[in-house]
C-alpha cells in the first residue's frame, strides 16, 4: 500500500488495484464519510464529468434547471476542502437545448460559473472538447429542418483556489508539425516585424523544445468501440456508460496538473476513465460512483493493468476479480462465484 491508503479499508470499498480505489456510494453521502477526512488537503486534481445540465432525463441521472445550478454550485463546498495548496479542479460539461426549440440553453455556463463563486475559485483556463466524430444533434434542427449545425464541443473549466496551481505545459507537449521540423533542421525562416506589431527574432524559432506547446481547444474523436472496458462489458452482459468521454482527454489533464504519486479524485466516476488515466500515469486516484453497474463495468479497464485488480479481500485472485465482482443491488456489492453473471 502507499501512503494515502494505509489502515483499514472501508465498506464502500468495491475493488482496488496498485495505485487506486473505486467506491461505491453516493459521492456526497461517501465523501462526507469519516474514513474520507484524513484525504482532506491531499487531492491534487479533481478531474470529473457530473452529470450534464439537460433539459431532459438520462439513464445516468441528472437535475433539470435551476435545481441543477444549485445542486453543483453545492458541491463546492464538498470538494474544494479536499484539494491540496496547488491543487486544481477541472470539470467537464457538455451543452443543453431549451426543450422543443432551436435554443441553446445556458444551463451549463450558469452552473459553472454558481460553482466557481461557492468555492471561491479562480477559472485558470478554459478548455473545449471539440468531438469530430459526434452524431449531428440535437437531430431536430440539424438533420430534420437543417436549420442548425451539429454541437460537436463540450467546455471543460480549470479551477483552483489559487492563481498559480501546480501545472506544466511541458508534460503534454504536442508533435512538431513537419512545416516546424523542417524550419529546425534548416535554421532559416522570415524574422521581423509581423502584421500584429509581435517582434520576432532571428532565432526566435530555432529551439528545439521536443514538441509545440498545445492550445485550449482539444480535438478528439470519441469513436473506440473495443477496448478494455467495452469488451469486459460486452463478455459479462454490462450496460455501457453511455456518456464515457475518451481516455485521452483525462490523460492530458492528469499529466498536465499532476506529478507521479500525486493523488486524483474523481467524484462522479462512472466507467472511470479517470482512475484508468491516473493508473496508467502512476498517479494514485479515488473514484466515487453510485451506480453499481457502471461500477461492476469499470473493472475491466484495470484486467492488465501491472498488479491487476484486486477485491475487497486480498486473498482473492487479481485476474479472477474482475469476474469475482458483480453488481446485486444497487446499494451494495457482493463478490460471488467466478461463473455468476450478472442479471
Amino acid at each position: 500500500m502507499n501512503r494515502f491508503f494505509l489502515g483499514r479499508r472501508p465498506n464502500c470499498v468495491a475493488y482496488h488495484t496498485q495505485f487506486g480505489r473505486m467506491l461505491h456510494g453516493n459521492s456526497e453521502d461517501v465523501l462526507n464519510q469519516k474514513h474520507m477526512e484524513r484525504f482532506r488537503g491531499q487531492v491534487q486534481l479533481i478531474f470529473t464529468s457530473p452529470p450534464f445540465a439537460l433539459n431532459r432525463k438520462k439513464k445516468y441521472g441528472n437535475l433539470t434547471g435551476d435545481e441543477y445550478v444549485e445542486w453543483l454550485a453545492k458541491f463546492s463546498d464538498l470538494l474544494v476542502p479536499f484539494l491540496t495548496p496547488t491543487g486544481s479542479i477541472v470539470l467537464e460539461l457538455g451543452n443543453a437545448w431549451e426543450p422543443g426549440r432551436p435554443v441553446m440553453s445556458t444551463l451549463a455556463i450558469e452552473a459553472l460559473l454558481a460553482f466557481k463563486a461557492r468555492g471561491n475559485l479562480h477559472l485558470c483556463q478554459e478548455f473545449i472538447w471539440h468531438n469530430p466524430a459526434r452524431l449531428p444533434g440535437p437531430a431536430q434542427w440539424v438533420t430534420i429542418e437543417r436549420a442548425r449545425v451539429k454541437d460537436s464541443f463540450t467546455r471543460l473549466w480549470w479551477m483552483s483556489p489559487t492563481e498559480r496551481p501546480k501545472a506544466d505545459n511541458r508534460n503534454v507537449l504536442v508533435e512538431y508539425t513537419q512545416s516546424m521540423k523542417d524550419l529546425l533542421r534548416s535554421g532559416k525562416y522570415n524574422h521581423g516585424r509581423r502584421p500584429s506589431e509581435h517582434q520576432i527574432g532571428e532565432k526566435s524559432f530555432l529551439v528545439d523544445n521536443g514538441g509545440a506547446i498545445p492550445g485550449s481547444v482539444i480535438s478528439m474523436a470519441n469513436t473506440e468501440n473495443s477496448d478494455p472496458y467495452q469488451d469486459f462489458c460486452r463478455d459479462n452482459g454490462i450496460s455501457k456508460h453511455p456518456a464515457r468521454m475518451p481516455i485521452g482527454l483525462a490523460t492530458f489533464f492528469v499529466k498536465y496538473l499532476t506529478d507521479p504519486g500525486d493523488l486524483v479524485l474523481d467524484p462522479f466516476g462512472g466507467s472511470n476513465t479517470t482512475g484508468a488515466a491516473a493508473e496508467m500515469l502512476g498517479r494514485q486516484w479515488i473514484s466515487v460512483e453510485a451506480d453499481a453497474e457502471y461500477v461492476h463495468g469499470s473493472s475491466g479497464r484495470f484486467s492488465k493493468a501491472k498488479g491487476g485488480i484486486r477485491s475487497q479481500s486480498d486473498e482473492l485472485d487479481a485476474a479472477l476479480a474482475p469476474a469475482l465482482l458483480v453488481p446485486v443491488a444497487q446499494s451494495e456489492l457482493e463478490l460471488v462465484s467466478a461463473t455468476s453473471r450478472p442479471a
